[in-house]
């Protein structure tokens, strides 16, 4: 059962759970890909609400947004396995299934193709309104040396060389699974 929320209502809960992970949820053909983000918004921008997450050009997940521009954002509410941000966080949708590994519960979505995670029940579902690469000569040095050393490869789960895409997503629905 889904209980439907006012996605301003949670602000804080989304927020507070984005600095420890969240889920980024994206489906192409019959595979579901969950990557851990901790950087992401949540706003409004052209009217509507929405959650904007940025994803590593080398990213398997930045892959599928390509190819399917809908993608849910999978939040801690109350207790959970601490091990599926782990294995999200680190592990490579193109060498492996994680929902399998992590017998995570697929949720039918409300309004796009991709699925909730019952196991990380607020959900928001998006559709990309709007995607931009950032500008590397925009990004002040110590960023750039911090987040984007050039001396480690593209794959890496933590700092690495690739820079981002923001996709904004309009949150088309939200909830939190019953």
């Amino acid at each position: 059962m889904k209980k439907e929320i006012q996605v301003f209502d949670y602000a804080n809960v989304i927020m507070k759970a984005l600095k420890t992970g969240v889920l980024l949820t994206t489906k192409v053909d019959d595979k579901v890909n969950s990557m851990t983000i901790s950087w992401g918004t949540l706003g409004i921008e052209w009217g509507k609400a929405t959650f904007t997450v940025y994803v590593r050009e080398n990213r398997f997940t930045k892959h599928q947004l390509e190819k399917n521009p809908e993608f849910t954002i999978n939040v801690p509410f109350g207790e959970f396995d601490k091990k599926i941000l782990g294995i999200c966080g680190t592990k490579s949708g193109h060498l492996s299934d994680k929902i399998k590994e992590l017998n995570l519960t697929l949720e039918s979505p409300n309004s796009v193709s991709v699925p909730a995670i019952k196991e990380l029940p607020l959900t928001l579902e998006c559709r990309v309104l709007y995607k931009q690469k950032q500008d590397e000569s925009e990004i002040k040095e110590e960023i750039k040396s911090k987040f984007y050393p050039q001396d480690v490869e593209g794959s890496f789960h933590g700092a690495n060389r690739d820079f981002h895409t923001a996709y904004y997503g309009e949150i088309i629905s939200a909830y939190i699974i019953e």
